[in-house]
């Protein structure tokens, strides 16, 4: 079966100046590479060709360095963003790309070695709207904890509960990675207003989809995950790949 997937890649890097005065975050050099290539040698890895990329913060420079994908052995398209438009409103825009069949989402600026075809097949096996890929984090509380019964289904979102968690059992904490599998459905639970309204899918879509009754599942990673956000992960993340600590299976 034939999956899209969608990069975020829009945003400002505010923790990352002042380099990313001039340069989008999705192109700062992490071991020689540029951070956006990581997920997009992932997507490739696993058979995802068809890629969109929204833009905004000096998108242009991330189009003049991917262009059409062909060098990455893709097909990559763009969606600019006049004004920031958040995850949900980045993927409503996004929506006639989208809208044919499952697809996966992924940020630009995070490095995990995740076995997509798992993810994908657990994700079609479930039949959910939505699997989120979730890791244990001992500081879960702290970001935003989910929690899911032993099925893998989730049953809190943040504040949110499903209808039936208080018979779901003991749940288990974790923490989003970011990446997602989502289903077209999910665009029923987004803002009516139309695609230049921005939102978030943590803080909106997800606790609505999860508050009226959809199944929303968990896919529990345990492998090597780096969010690229600040200066010292960056470096962390360098010397982990140059001392051959962290092997990517997709590079």
């Amino acid at each position: 079966n034939f999956v899209k997937a969608m990069v975020f890649a829009a945003g400002y890097g505010e923790r990352l100046r002042p380099m990313t005065e001039r340069l989008p975050k999705a192109l700062i050099r992490v071991a020689g590479r540029p951070v956006i290539e990581y997920s997009l040698l992932l997507l490739r890895h696993h058979g995802i060709r068809e890629i969109i990329i929204n833009l905004h913060h000096l998108g242009e420079k991330i189009q003049e360095h991917l262009k059409d994908g062909k060098k990455l052995g893709l097909n990559i398209t763009y969606s600019e963003e006049k004004k920031l438009l958040d995850t949900g409103g980045g993927l409503l825009k996004a929506r006639p790309f989208l809208a044919d069949g499952a697809f996966l989402v992924i940020n630009s600026d995070v490095i995990i070695d995740l076995p997509l075809t798992d993810l994908l097949d657990q994700h079609r096996k479930r039949g959910g709207i939505a699997t989120l890929v979730l890791r244990s984090d001992p500081q879960a509380d702290l970001y935003g904890a989910i929690e899911t019964s032993a099925d893998l289904r989730i049953q809190k979102f943040l504040a949110h509960k499903a209808p039936r968690s208080e018979s779901a059992g003991t749940l288990t904490k974790y923490m989003f990675t970011g990446v997602q599998v989502l289903e077209p459905k999910v665009f029923d639970y987004m803002e009516p207003a139309g695609a230049s309204a921005k939102f978030s899918t943590t803080k909106i879509t997800y606790p609505r989809m999860l508050t009226q009754g959809e199944k929303l599942y968990a896919f529990p990673f345990r492998g090597y995950w780096q969010d690229l956000g600040t200066s010292e992960r960056i470096t962390e993340a360098e010397e982990k790949l140059k001392r051959g600590e962290v092997k990517l299976h997709y590079l």
